[in-house]
């Protein structure tokens, strides 16, 4: 334990203190910033004070001018743009626009028929078909009393609606589709970063020749577990700093995103499915590291590292893109999900799309992960002896019969 433990902190130190590693995190965390406070910099932007939205007071709004509407017309409007003082025009509309007096305003040319007037017309101004839609409703109310009914059976009329309800049984995989993806191309990004990175440092350290005084002095499984828990650690905590500043930010400017429904799904994922990624995500990162670090210590040269860890990296690749195909294909309990439930290469993701989009009984969660966890122990001590094997071989790229062989009797 003495021995992993040193190993766990010199491989961490290593991480944390590595400029690119450190620069790609403050980096994606500047990205985050940007993104999620834009909304609040585009308000202050465009004239806004920056202050909440919802909490301006009535005589700091902007004036919207009505021309030729009667009562129906200005309650329509009033209640439509509840960020403007809607207010009839006492004088020329158009230039009290022009002059500055008011943001726009409205020329009513009969009940079916309008004009809108703006100083400067902006790209992401829609106000017209925001009136055109209020006036719409002010327009048939009128002609339905014009018809002989009366104002409370054509307000009936018009307020009429076909109802209807929608109950899902199951889960909503449109609502944990984001939550699935993110999950899946997280693992994506992080295993075939931080694998690369363990297979090519374990091959520098191999290439330096530190390894073979180091393996005769340490236990080859401290060394490859110590190595391996140090890269999840460093991976945990990029993304919990990434990640976690992305929620602070968000919280930060919530009001401003208003109720938009893809940001919201994203940052209200619920505590259990939250619980299941952090599972899979661990386990599966495990699984693959296991696997770079015992396939860097083959390589003869950092310059084979790339070559050398390519079957690995299809394989994990050939996996995503089976769940990928699963999730897009709405049908996620299909027999080819079903099976890559259960294979530790594949299950991280597959078993987390299955939990996220539809309702696996609880016993088959529980035999994948008891299957992950074995089989990333038993990865990682096979891992561990081709590793005690893999860096004592130098000159030709060694054969896949020969690192087993020579593994089965270290």
């Amino acid at each position: 334990m003495g021995q992993f433990g040193k190993i766990l902190k010199f491989e961490l130190r290593g991480y944390l203190t590595n400029k690119v590693f450190v620069g790609v995190t403050i980096f994606l965390v500047v990205v985050l910033a940007l993104v999620l406070f834009f909304p609040r910099a585009m308000d202050i932007i465009g004239g806004g004070d920056g202050d909440e939205p919802g909490t301006v007071e009535p005589g700091d709004r902007d004036v919207m001018l009505v021309s030729g509407g009667d009562e129906d017309v200005l309650a329509a409007l009033a209640e439509a743009f509840p960020e403007y003082e809607v207010k009839p025009a006492g004088g020329d509309a158009q230039a009290a626009v022009t002059s500055g007096e008011a943001q726009c305003a409205i020329v009513m040319d009969g009940l079916g028929k309008f004009t809108y007037f703006v100083d400067n017309l902006s790209m992401y101004d829609t106000n017209a078909e925001r009136a055109g839609e209020a006036l719409t409703g002010v327009y048939r109310l009128s002609a339905l009393r014009d018809a002989g009914l009366t104002e409370a059976e054509a307000a009936a009329i018009m307020s009429s609606q076909v109802s209807f309800e929608v109950r899902s049984l199951g889960v909503d995989q449109g609502e944990n589709f984001f939550y699935t993806y993110i999950m899946i191309f997280a693992l994506y990004m992080v295993i075939l970063l931080y694998g690369q990175m363990v297979a090519t440092n374990v091959a520098t350290e191999k290439s330096s020749r530190a390894m073979e005084l180091l393996v005769t002095s340490a236990r080859p499984t401290s060394m490859m577990f110590g190595k391996v828990v140090a890269s999840c650690i460093a991976g945990f905590a990029q993304i919990v700093c990434i990640f976690g500043s992305a929620i602070i930010f968000y919280n930060m400017n919530r009001a401003w995103w208003g109720d938009n429904p893809i940001i919201g799904l994203i940052f209200d994922m619920p505590p259990a499915l939250l619980a299941y990624m952090l599972i899979f995500f661990v386990l599966g990162f495990f699984i693959y590291a296991f696997m770079f670090g015992a396939i860097g210590s083959t390589a003869s040269k950092l310059e084979d590292i790339n070559t050398s860890v390519m079957p690995v990296t299809l394989l994990f690749i050939a996996g995503f893109m089976v769940v990928v195909f699963g999730m897009t294909s709405g049908s996620v309990d299909n027999p080819l999900m079903i099976a890559c439930s259960y294979i530790p290469f594949t299950s991280p993701m597959a078993m987390f799309t299955r939990i996220a989009m539809s309702h696996p009984a609880f016993y088959e969660i529980a035999i994948s992960i008891v299957i992950l966890v074995a089989s990333c122990l038993g990865i990682g001590i096979v891992a561990a002896k081709i590793y005690r094997v893999g860096v004592l071989l130098y000159g030709g790229k060694p054969k896949l019969r020969d690192i087993i062989k020579a593994a089965k009797q270290a």
